[in-house]
């Protein structure tokens, strides 16, 4: 009988796991990443029969203690818990398939709580700052991949995995051979999102996208820090495409999970308090639409004056990105300034787009500038 099979180490275990069963996976490269760390701990060398609950919540503690040097936080506790999930993975292998031990000591052990679902939404001021960032920057398919995140709810991996044989740009479809729930799916594409593909001169066949896992990690850190965007993360991309799709109000549950891939409706249940807005526009169908109308769009948005020295004010409403140059008395400025946000509104709406969701964010202005709403409907 070999050494695996008589004294084997935790670390052997791994490694065998690693070609025996991680390489069979779609996620492969994540998961030999977690059983490196684990071949790096105190367990590594301990053989794996002699392992016990309190071994496993001795390193379940001392992981939860540690810095992520990356971001300089603690450790998140969802990434113990997948430690966890790995290692209680490779004991049932072992006493399974392998006949190496007689019993999971990981499933005594208590897991670290999950952290809540991330719920970041897309400023308007940060997607316009990212647009003109990926515009400017050197490889355009950076900017095609932030526009198809944004209207496919595609995953990372489901869109630097697409190919162009696989793109149908007639009927507006892309086709996903293999997705993170284990099916296929094909994935309708806006007008935006063809565009986007456009952009980049479509082939006949071949990876649409040269980009890798990590050189487009590399790029969106790189991107975050120069345009100071703090807790933006490229999954939370997924998120408000989701949460643009709710908001179309012409979606149904069953058809939004269909676009993005979930198998279960139960995941798409942070997405209720969007459905609840649909719901207040049924309930006033009929109630003096005009003013119902006027009431969801004509809305306060958030504006910077500026005094400048000749006695101008210069007012700027960031969610549009405008910036207008006025002079007056006090009361003229305060209805200027509103009859211009009027006008900003009534443009957008004439041009067929999306109204800016207001995006007041607190900052250290100098004393000159004033930050404040301003409400176009002010008597």
């Amino acid at each position: 009988m070999d050494a695996l099979v008589e004294y084997p180490t935790l670390h052997k275990v791994l490694d065998r796991y690693k070609n025996a069963v991680s390489i069979l996976k779609r996620g492969f490269e994540q998961e030999s990443y977690r059983i490196r760390k684990l071949q790096q701990s105190f367990l590594a060398e301990q053989p794996i029969s002699t392992l016990t609950s309190v071994d496993i919540a001795t390193y379940r503690d001392q992981r939860l203690s540690e810095v992520n040097p990356k971001t300089g936080k603690p450790l998140s506790p969802s990434t113990v818990r997948l430690e966890m999930s790995l290692l209680s993975s490779v004991f049932d292998v072992a006493r399974i398939e392998w006949g190496l031990v007689d019993e999971n000591p990981v499933t005594r052990v208590r897991k670290p709580k999950p952290a809540p679902p991330r719920t970041r939404r897309l400023m308007p001021r940060e997607d316009r700052i990212i647009r003109k960032y990926c515009e400017a920057y050197s490889n355009p398919e950076l900017l095609s991949i932030y526009i198809l995140a944004l209207t496919t709810a595609m995953r990372q991996a489901e869109l630097l995995g697409l190919r162009w044989e696989r793109i149908d740009l007639k009927a507006s479809v892309a086709h996903l051979p293999e997705t993170k729930n284990g099916s296929s799916r094909d994935v309708p594409l806006s007008l935006e999102a063809r565009e986007a593909l456009m952009r980049l001169g479509p082939q006949p066949q071949g990876r649409v996208f040269t980009y890798r896992a990590a050189g487009l990690k590399s790029v969106w850190r790189a991107m975050m820090r120069e345009l100071a965007i703090e807790d933006l993360h490229f999954h939370d991309l997924r998120h408000e495409a989701i949460s643009r799709l709710f908001e179309l109000g012409t979606l149904d549950v069953m058809e939004i999970a269909t676009i993005s891939g979930h198998k279960s409706l139960a995941m798409l249940k942070r997405y209720t308090h969007l459905r609840a807005r649909r719901l207040v526009k049924k309930l006033d169908a009929g109630r003096k639409r005009a003013r119902q109308q006027i009431l969801t769009h004509f809305i306060p948005y958030p504006a910077t004056l500026e005094v400048k020295s000749c006695g101008t004010v210069v007012v700027e409403f960031p969610d549009f990105g405008a910036k207008h140059q006025i002079i007056g008395s006090e009361d003229s400025i305060e209805y200027t300034t509103r009859a211009l946000l009027c006008q900003l509104i009534a443009t957008t709406l004439a041009r067929g787009d999306q109204l800016p969701t207001p995006g007041y964010e607190e900052t250290d202005t100098e004393p000159q500038h004033s930050s404040l709403y301003i409400d176009p409907l002010a008597a």
